[in-house]
């Protein structure tokens, strides 16, 4: 399989969206929702959406490994918003000229002020060396403060997590590269097929699709987008067996006796029928 695109700023939707004044199912508080038209949107078929891989969408925080100061660090997404006034002028732009494109950002006082530490992702376009706003107005991605504290931040957001990973004393978290795992009896791309497949299949019983394309764009449609709930109780990775490797005796490193290595050592090589089924002892 070819090698697949990596998240660079918002994925758009396969789907012309429209706005409908309901209260939101995913956004507490939102007194909007995004909904999905039965048209395909100019980008997807820009991007040749009928011959690109379609995968899982997982739900999960967005990271990004590389080094800093010469040591391994993982990163969380952040989008860098504007300021208030700069936004304000940033709509009455949009309402009048309809192109984001045209607008004019001065990048050093129209944003939020983030960290030192903090980057923008590798392939953002960037104008006297400083990241470009997308036609959202966020500049997109840049990636955040050091390890520790990005470990902690992910650590804490374990209630209502759809697929089961651990428990309040020991919250589990995996690094999955985007698109690992590939869908492979997808059916035609039309709004009502898709919507069947996700209610009627346990294929799909999944947060999302992520279709990536030739050209290395990331095209997406969510539950919501259809008008459908997630978190799900049941998911379809929730379904797959689960094999434990964790041999720590080929690691040259004294882990904690209280840490989830030495926790998964213990049921090294076991088999479980699904993640649910892994219980850790207390």
């Amino acid at each position: 399989m070819r090698r697949l695109g990596s998240v660079q700023r918002k994925m758009p939707c396969v789907f012309v969206t429209e706005v409908k004044e309901e209260p939101s199912t995913k956004r507490e508080h939102q007194t909007f929702k995004v909904m999905a038209t039965e048209t395909v949107s100019h980008k997807a078929l820009d991007a040749d959406i009928y011959s690109a891989i379609p995968t899982e969408k997982v739900d999960g925080t967005c990271c990004y490994v590389t080094t800093y100061k010469g040591q391994p660090y993982l990163w969380a997404r952040l989008d860098r918003k504007p300021n208030k006034l700069a936004e304000k002028r940033f709509k009455n732009f949009l309402h009048s000229k309809q192109n984001s494109k045209e607008f004019f950002w001065n990048v050093e006082e129209d944003f939020k002020p983030v960290p030192e530490c903090w980057i923008p992702a590798k392939e953002i376009e960037q104008l006297n060396g400083n990241p470009m706003p997308d036609e959202n107005g966020h500049i997109p991605v840049p990636l955040s403060d050091l390890l520790e504290q990005t470990l902690e931040l992910i650590g804490t957001n374990i209630n209502g997590n759809p697929y089961g990973l651990g428990s309040k004393k020991h919250p589990l978290h995996l690094l999955i590269p985007h698109g690992a795992f590939q869908i492979r009896n997808l059916p035609t791309l039309k709004h009502s097929d898709l919507l069947s497949w996700f209610e009627g299949c346990r294929e799909g019983k999944i947060e999302g699709i992520v279709w990536h394309c030739n050209d290395g764009c990331l095209i997406k449609v969510h539950r919501h987008h259809l008008g459908l709930c997630w978190p799900i109780p049941d998911t379809y990775m929730n379904s797959k067996p689960v094999i434990i490797n964790m041999n720590l005796n080929k690691r040259d490193y004294a882990f904690d006796t209280k840490c989830l290595f030495n926790h998964f050592s213990k049921i090294d090589h076991q088999k479980f029928s699904r993640l649910k089924d892994i219980i850790l002892d207390e």
